[in-house]
């Protein structure tokens, strides 16, 4: 694993900035423009002003590393608006930003840990929000519901890929902070695949291929232990990854942890694939709405670059 700043599944998940609508704007390629994606407008007026902090969060960095000012502010605003008891974006927002703060501001390992825990909450807060709302439709036993078809009885509402996306992220974030055995142990990794598998069956292109690059990376990067993760599978962690980079090809972090569940094969001809991949990322220009995020992508595909050439 490159760096574990930027991991985000049980142990190595990434963040994407805005969730990506269906009906995106497009470039001369076809593809969207990241550029461009909007951001939905909360009726929450302390939310929506948590949201305009928060696309400034790459103010007063420096390279990869953001400035915490923005993005403290961002979660002080998301913070007070969770005092109302049922305001799901308010949450899922928190979550979004706890986990930039925790990955991207140089916090020491026992601050992130923290961070990230307030995340894990926050986003069990606004799941149990959800999981009511399906009660008082008369919707019975949740909690026994497969993923596929807890998304089923959650495709009408927009809140709900985001809240398990970025729940999907803080327990991967958390588990990564606890290490790796430990946290599988707590059965952190179950949750996160179930999670996935619950922002697929809602919204296969959220956030880029969102909830297929969680289940991909959590296949590459998860221990396999009998009984508790006999699921992990790297043919499944490579499906995943391709079908997100289907999704979307510019997505850095698509192609990226493509690259390096490739490259962990041995096989030359995956080896080579994922050269190719991580110079595409490199070459590549950072959208300015995933700044600090590409550019650490970015320094994380040249290590890998540098690291498989001096192996060679």
């Amino acid at each position: 694993m490159s760096s574990p700043a930027r991991a985000a599944a049980v142990f190595a998940l990434a963040a994407c900035a805005a969730a990506t609508a269906r009906a995106q704007p497009t470039t001369g390629t076809g593809l969207p423009d990241r550029t461009l994606i909007p951001y939905t407008q909360s009726s929450n007026p302390l939310v929506r002003e948590g949201d305009r902090l928060y696309l400034r969060r790459q103010e007063g960095r420096v390279g990869g590393l953001a400035s915490a000012g923005p993005i403290n502010q961002a979660i002080a605003l998301y913070d007070k608006a969770t005092q109302a008891p049922d305001l799901v974006d308010a949450r899922w927002k928190l979550a979004r930003a706890l986990y930039f703060k925790g990955a991207y501001t140089g916090l020491d390992a026992d601050s992130r840990k923290a961070v990230f825990q307030k995340a894990r909450r926050v986003s069990e807060e606004a799941i149990g929000i959800l999981s009511r709302s399906l009660e008082q439709k008369g919707v019975k036993g949740i909690l026994d519901l497969a993923p596929e078809a807890l998304a089923g009885k959650l495709s009408d509402r927009t809140d709900a890929a985001p809240t398990y996306f970025w729940a999907a992220v803080s327990w991967g974030e958390w588990a990564l902070s606890m290490g790796k055995i430990e946290a599988a142990k707590t059965g952190a990794a179950d949750r996160i695949r179930d999670y996935a598998l619950t922002v697929i069956g809602i919204d296969p292109e959220f956030e880029e291929g969102g909830g297929y690059r969680v289940l991909g990376r959590l296949n590459d990067e998860a221990p396999w232990i009998p009984f508790l993760t006999g699921w992990v599978s790297r043919e499944e962690a490579i499906r995943a990854l391709r079908l997100a980079v289907q999704v979307n090809g510019r997505n850095f972090l698509n192609r990226h942890f493509l690259a390096e569940a490739l490259y962990r094969g041995g096989e030359e001809n995956e080896k080579a694939e994922a050269v190719k991949l991580e110079e595409s990322v490199v070459a590549d220009s950072p959208s300015p709405l995933h700044l600090v995020e590409d550019l650490r992508t970015q320094d994380e595909a040249r290590q890998n670059l540098a690291a498989w050439k001096k192996g060679a």
